[in-house]
């Protein structure tokens, strides 16, 4: 069975998962097909959710069940402030060759920092527009970048913004490439 993170913190992450995707309290427990009161008390951690009811809030708010659990235990004089290497939570889906880890605590900031590994022949093949402003830095390898149609190549110590812009990238290279992303309002 999956082990929850941190139950105070897991009810604000879904709190700012809903209101990043627009969601009302009533919008989003409509979707899920459960009461709005059921979903203020998860929010509040007043009420822990299943298995089947992270998955279905995985779904709706477009993130991975992986997303709201955590990896490892933070200890409690670190919590919502360090995130240790061997203890980030896996975010996104791993498809297309991106492999991702949240840098930040939680999600209850104006923003989420991410630590992205697209692996060498990885491809986004369709443009992706998200309604956020973004900001890359490159820490190792290489990486094709197209903005608006405009292609980029991008490496070591580069850094570039997407502002609600069309995107998409390419690792055609033999090594990974391994970057930070800055993303506001939080999108995971």
């Amino acid at each position: 069975m999956y082990q929850s993170k941190d139950s105070q913190t897991l009810g604000d992450d879904i709190r700012a998962l809903r209101k990043a995707r627009g969601f009302t309290l009533a919008d989003l427990a409509e979707r899920l097909g459960r009461s709005v009161g059921w979903l203020s008390q998860v929010e509040r951690d007043m009420s822990e959710p299943g298995v089947e009811d992270l998955r279905d809030l995985a779904r709706v708010l477009d993130v991975s069940v992986s997303s709201l659990f955590a990896s490892g235990p933070a200890k409690a004089e670190e919590a919502g402030h360090i995130v240790r290497a061997g203890s980030r939570r896996p975010i996104g889906s791993r498809q297309d060759g991106l492999v991702e880890e949240l840098l930040s605590p939680d999600l209850t900031d104006d923003f989420e920092m991410v630590y992205s590994t697209f692996e060498a022949g990885a491809k986004l093949t369709w443009e992706q527009t998200r309604p956020t402003q973004e900001v890359g830095f490159i820490i190792s390898g290489k990486l094709k970048l197209w903005i608006s149609g405009r292609l980029f190549e991008v490496g070591q110590g580069d850094s570039f913004r997407i502002r609600g812009e069309a995107y998409k990238w390419e690792n055609p290279y033999d090594k990974p490439c391994q970057a930070i992303w800055v993303i506001a309002p939080p999108v995971y």
